[in-house]
This record gives C-alpha cells, sequence and structure tokens, in this order.
C-alpha cells in the first residue's frame, strides 16, 4: 500500500509539473510527408525552437533505475542514438553542457532530464519554447505522452503516392519497390490515427502548401502559441538551419550521409512552398507502380479522401 501511495504521489507531481508548462508541439508523419517543412515553418517562430530529429524518446521509457543511475543512462541515450549513426552532432550541444543541465535537475526522473535537453536546445537558439520533429514517434505516441503530458501531437498528412516517390531514392528508404514504402506509409499513419486523442491535430500537405496561413493558425492555435509572419519566410532562415545537419557516422568512424547529402535532400526548404509538388505521382509513378500503391493501401487513401 505504502509503494503503492508513493508512486500514485510521483505520478500526480509529474502530472502538476506537466500541467505548467506550456504545450509542446511533436511533428509526425510518414518520411517525406513534410514534417521537415513543418519543423521550419515553426522553427521560424521568435517564441519556438524545434531540434533535427531525435529518436531517442522512443527508447527512454526502457530506461530503469532513479537518480544517478538513470540521469547517466539518459546522458548516454541522448548522446548516443541511435547506436548505428548517433545525430548528436546536430544538436550543436557539449556534453559537457548537456551534462550539467541533467545535473540541475534534482530530485532527477526521466520527464525532467528530457525537458533538460530540450530546454538547453532551445536557449542555444535564444528562445523560451520547444518543440520535437521526428516521424517515426507516429508509433509511439502513447509512450510519449506517458512521459511528457505536455506534448501535443501535430500528424501531418500527404498522400503516400507522393511520400513514396520522394523517400524512395534516399539513403533512408526501407525499400525501393511501392509495396514496401505503401506498406509503411499505411502502418505509421494508421497507428498515429489510431492512438490520437485531444492532444492530437491532423493537419494535410497538401493545404498546407496552398493555405499556408490557416493552417500555421490552426496549428498555433493547437499548441497555445501565437501566430507571427516570420513563419511564412521560413526559408529565408532555412540555409542557417540546415547547417546543424551534420555529417553522420557510425560507431567504426564510416560515413553513412554527408552533410551535403543531408542538405540536398531537404534544398526545397530554402524556397516558398511549391504547389506543383502536389499529385506528382500522376505523372512520375507508372501504371503499374500506381496500381501496386492501390492494392497496398488504396483503401486509407479513398479513407484519407486521397484520387485513387
Amino acid at each position: 500500500m505504502d509503494a503503492g501511495r508513493s508512486l500514485a504521489k510521483v505520478r500526480l507531481a509529474h502530472e502538476r509539473a506537466a500541467a505548467a508548462l506550456p504545450p509542446m508541439p511533436v511533428i509526425i508523419g510518414a518520411p517525406r510527408s513534410g514534417t521537415t517543412l513543418l519543423r521550419f515553418m515553426l522553427d521560424a517562430h521568435p517564441l519556438l525552437a524545434i531540434p533535427p530529429e531525435t529518436g531517442f524518446l522512443m527508447q527512454a521509457k526502457y530506461i530503469e533505475g532513479e537518480g544517478d543511475t538513470a540521469r547517466d543512462a539518459l546522458f548516454d541515450l541522448i548522446t548516443g542514438f541511435p547506436p548505428a549513426g548517433p545525430t548528436w552532432n546536430d544538436f550543436g550541444l557539449t556534453r559537457e553542457e548537456l551534462r550539467f543541465e541533467l545535473e540541475l535537475a534534482e530530485p532527477f526522473d526521466l520527464a525532467s532530464g528530457i525537458r533538460a535537453f530540450y530546454r538547453l536546445y532551445a536557449a542555444r537558439q535564444n528562445k523560451p519554447r520547444y518543440g520535437d520533429k521526428t516521424p517515426f514517434y507516429c508509433e509511439h505516441i502513447d509512450s510519449i505522452r506517458q512521459l511528457l503530458p505536455e506534448a501535443r501531437f501535430v500528424h501531418i498528412i500527404r498522400d503516400g503516392r507522393d511520400s513514396a516517390l520522394s523517400l524512395r531514392p534516399l539513403w533512408f528508404s526501407p525499400g525501393k519497390d511501392i509495396t514496401t514504402l505503401a506498406n509503411q506509409w499505411r502502418r505509421l499513419i494508421e497507428k498515429a490515427r489510431a492512438d490520437g486523442r485531444e492532444d492530437y491535430l491532423e493537419i494535410r500537405y497538401e493545404r498546407l502548401l496552398t493555405e499556408t496561413e490557416a493552417v500555421l493558425r490552426e496549428v498555433c492555435t493547437f499548441i497555445d502559441l501565437p501566430f507571427d509572419p516570420v513563419m511564412l519566410r521560413y526559408y529565408e532562415h532555412a540555409s542557417e538551419r540546415l547547417k546543424q545537419h551534420r555529417t553522420m557516422h557510425n560507431p567504426a568512424g564510416e560515413v553513412l550521409v554527408t552533410h551535403e547529402q543531408r542538405v540536398k535532400q531537404d534544398k526545397l526548404l530554402m524556397e516558398p512552398p511549391q504547389q506543383e509538388r502536389i499529385a506528382r505521382w500522376k505523372e512520375e509513378m507508372t501504371s503499374a507502380e500506381q496500381a501496386e500503391f492501390r492494392a497496398a493501401a488504396g483503401d486509407l487513401l479513398k479513407e484519407l479522401g486521397y484520387e485513387l
């Protein structure tokens, strides 16, 4: 009974701490659905900083222990994730800075430690609020929600055929065949939609390009952030922000992808929204590929209102 009461008190304190914080936008979506575009738009706001993809939140729930044990484990996770090619260098922070911030979280718990990382990143951008953009958090909404109750999930959806065309040539594509790409798109969207609650907002990539201000106003209202027109000019700052996308190495020191390759895959962020990116599949997918995508995910395309 005492242990149960103690756990309940910790949970209550955790919830009260989260309630005192502003909403934290977490941008999710199938890869190449406009998550980075939305990140750059929101990150252009003078009050909000959103780092390059983190990924470690999906693993934080496995950290055991408390106090220094949990603190050290979180430090290792943030600075070493993913093991095959850590993205730590993208954040522009030093290990000493992160260690210092984690030490300030006392008494320590995972939520306070994770918030310390985001707070540190935002401070380096001279901004008071923070968020996240990691597409595959589509599959981890529940665990992130439990860890960070202040999280607000913004799910951006794009026609899966256009996403597939954009993703297929890139180094992180799950495969080259349409069925594999369609299955991933479907899995991520269905999982996110199934787990969405009052802390979940769904927007469309196509409408973000054609009604940019209206969509951004909706997002700002959802995350309790005053709209600022500077977000419409995100591309003016994109070149500087893309400098954070560093060359990635595996543990052996071998190059996985260069800085130049990463910038090239996001080069359109340095230009205003391009409406011609909509429905590219009609011209760039063969009839056989279109049929293959419909066979794998046509019912979801229809459910979402996309032309078949």
